[in-house]
């Protein structure tokens, strides 16, 4: 079998994660911006061989990002222990600064590294357009705008509107809050 041959064999599923690996530490690095990083994205999940997929982190170094998998892999673990562990995690939410609701009647609230942002959040783990927290009928609702370190709420990330209220915790990339209403 040639090497041509070889490269067209269909792409396993772990050749998939670890280029949708490589992407992920491009654009946490900011070597891609989230555009570039969603368009690549797309490219590896649809490929059907491992040129396709060599093409689209053909300019991303792989050797390099060993750094940001054990840091997250890492804050995985400390994650699993403290909500594993009561008397830590009590003691971590008398630490986490308040995040005050907004009143019924105001205007949404976006958060962010943007200087557009309502609540802005210089951290590096933080999307310029990261969160919007808004009320509606139902309640409080948090929603993810598409950030790349995610939005937490009490340990689980979210992918849509979710219905939020005093005392659960909010993570913004590494940055973390604890609502509390008015």
């Amino acid at each position: 079998m040639s090497s041509r041959e070889f490269q067209l064999i269909r792409l396993s599923e772990a050749e998939r994660e670890r280029a949708l690996g490589v992407l992920r530490d491009g654009a946490g690095s900011g070597r891609l911006s989230h555009d570039t990083f969603m368009h690549r994205m797309l490219i590896v999940l649809k490929a059907r061989n491992r040129v396709e997929v060599a093409e689209v982190i053909a300019d991303l170094p792989a050797h390099d990002s060993w750094l940001p998998r054990l840091l997250r892999r890492a804050a995985t673990r400390l994650n699993a222990f403290v909500s594993g562990a009561p008397r830590v995690s009590r003691t971590v939410e008398t630490r986490t600064p308040g995040l005050r609701l907004p009143d019924p009647g105001s205007a949404a609230m976006h958060i962010g590294r943007s200087h557009l942002a309502d609540l802005r959040l210089a951290h590096d783990s933080v999307s310029r357009r990261h969160a919007r927290l808004c009320v509606r009928d139902e309640g409080w609702v948090l929603e993810d705008l598409g950030s790349m370190n995610g939005t937490h709420v009490n340990g689980l990330r979210i992918m849509g509107p979710v219905s939020v209220r005093p005392g659960d915790h909010v993570q913004f990339g590494l940055v973390s809050y604890r609502l509390s209403a008015g």
